[in-house]
């Protein structure tokens, strides 16, 4: 394996020289992901302390998300008092023989350009302004079919609100068409349009036709500076599944030997259960390290994924070592 170059890491990727050379022989093989996908499905048999502070490390992974048609400011309000308590003090104090859990929030709340004002002003309400970030989508979310121009006002107008985070998708026809340097020099752009806010870029892996697609798409997105690769906006028919996180693990480990810069992974659509979120859980732990596992490197872009880790937390809170799904 080559050498790790080791750099210093302040949390963003100032991306590279566009490298297609190093993509010529990229080969995924869809039947080894397969199998490592079965291999990485987490055993029945987890310990319920190991269970709760797993589903504890995954609430302060979520970035909770409202992206409806009809959010409104007080929507918004809710949405940020959620992220500020994910779960009732009641829960945390049942469980504090298994050690101190608070203060507990989610990692941000994610919401449209017109919305990043609405958050801000919650969450600066609710003084928890310095501990959860404000993302927005941007970039003709979800579907990325507007001009470059308008993607990318809508960047700068989402971060002059004041969004933190940027999540940004591709336009996936220059995917599909093997337009690498257009696709290169688009995000780059949106990089720079990006200013300070961390951007994470949507690579809609389901819509890219094969893995190799989605490894080329991930490494080109780093080498543009994306700070992380996500793989859906959950509007695609197909969303996160383990074998994408394994293809955008393999990328992210790859840059990081290539260039010693860590990018985050954020998978989003379809993550929507307690065991959903402990096999993305194991994957990173297993493919990249626990040292990915923090709010600056890994994040779940959910909506509903809370509610079923809240149930699970109330009912192992109520019946000790019981758990009421298969984990």
């Amino acid at each position: 394996m080559p050498e790790i170059i080791e750099m210093p890491w302040n949390g963003t990727n100032s991306g590279c020289e566009l490298d297609l050379d190093y993509l010529k022989n990229v080969n995924m093989n869809l039947s080894t992901i397969n199998y490592l996908a079965q291999k990485l499905i987490l055993h029945p048999d987890l310990k319920a302390e190991i269970k709760i502070q797993w589903i504890l490390k995954a609430i302060s992974l979520i970035d909770l998300t409202t992206l409806a048609g009809d959010d409104t400011p007080s929507i918004i309000s809710r949405l940020c008092s959620k992220a500020a308590e994910p779960i009732s003090k009641d829960i945390l104090q049942k469980l504090e023989k298994y050690g101190d859990y608070t203060p507990l929030t989610t990692a941000a709340v994610c919401v449209y350009p017109l919305r990043v004002e609405d958050a801000v002003k919650a969450l600066t309400k609710l003084q928890f302004n310095d501990k959860i970030k404000v993302a927005s989508v941007a970039t003709g979310f979800p579907c990325g079919q507007t001009p470059l121009h308008a993607r990318l006002e809508e960047i700068k107008y989402a971060v002059q609100k004041g969004a933190q985070e940027i999540d940004i998708v591709i336009n996936r026809t220059l995917v599909l068409t093997g337009q690498w340097e257009a696709l290169y020099e688009e995000i780059k752009q949106m990089k720079e349009a990006s200013g300070k806010a961390h951007m994470k870029t949507i690579l809609a892996t389901g819509e890219l036709g094969n893995l190799n697609n989605v490894y080329k798409a991930s490494m080109i997105a780093m080498m543009a500076g994306s700070d992380f690769i996500k793989t859906s906006t959950g509007k695609e028919n197909i969303n996160a599944t383990l074998q994408f996180g394994i293809v955008m693990s393999r990328a992210i480990k790859d840059y990081y030997i290539k260039e010693g810069v860590k990018v985050g992974l954020k998978p989003a659509g379809g993550v929507k259960s307690t065991r959903d979120a402990l096999n993305w859980i194991l994957l990173i732990k297993q493919i990249l390290g626990e040292e990915w596992l923090t709010p600056e490197l890994f994040r779940f872009g959910a909506s509903g994924l809370l509610t079923d880790l809240e149930k699970d937390l109330y009912y192992m809170a109520s019946n000790g070592n019981s758990s009421p799904v298969d984990l």
